[in-house]
């Protein structure tokens, strides 16, 4: 069997489709007739996904916000988890927050941090998310 031959035929039966959309049994599918209802992704699936995604937000916050590239890695990953559950532009809303990482000012950032609704929303996340930043 000519795999790379089957994928291209595939997904001109198929079509290739890089949203969740129902096909037409109803199914929620994704990429190339994969039926998330029925099969859902793997383990491994899932961590590529998520591995591209904490690039994605990576690339975002480095080029959003330049300092971060040379922060301590908890600030970094901080960040990252915070892009990661917020978005960018959600992220970009704690300017106090990221005015006080900027200039090294960890425990006064965890306590902002602290202080937004998102911590309410997130509860232990936060929580953890602060004790990193109070730890440097």
């Amino acid at each position: 069997m000519n795999a790379q031959r089957l994928a291209r035929q595939l997904i001109v039966d198929e079509g290739l489709r890089l949203k969740p959309y129902r096909c037409t049994a109803g199914r929620l599918t994704i990429g190339v007739g994969r039926n998330l209802d029925d099969r859902g992704i793997t383990r491994s699936e899932a961590l590529l996904l998520l591995d591209n995604d904490i690039k994605a937000c990576w690339g975002q916050l480095a080029t959003a916000l330049p300092w971060v590239v040379q922060a301590p890695e908890a600030v970094q990953e901080v960040l990252v988890n915070m892009c990661f559950n917020l978005g960018l532009d959600g992220l970009l809303v704690f300017q106090q927050t990221l005015a006080y990482l900027k200039v090294g000012s960890c425990m006064d950032a965890a306590d902002e941090m602290l202080r937004s609704r998102w911590a309410g929303q997130v509860g232990a996340r936060a929580e953890r998310l602060a004790q990193r930043l109070r730890e440097l």
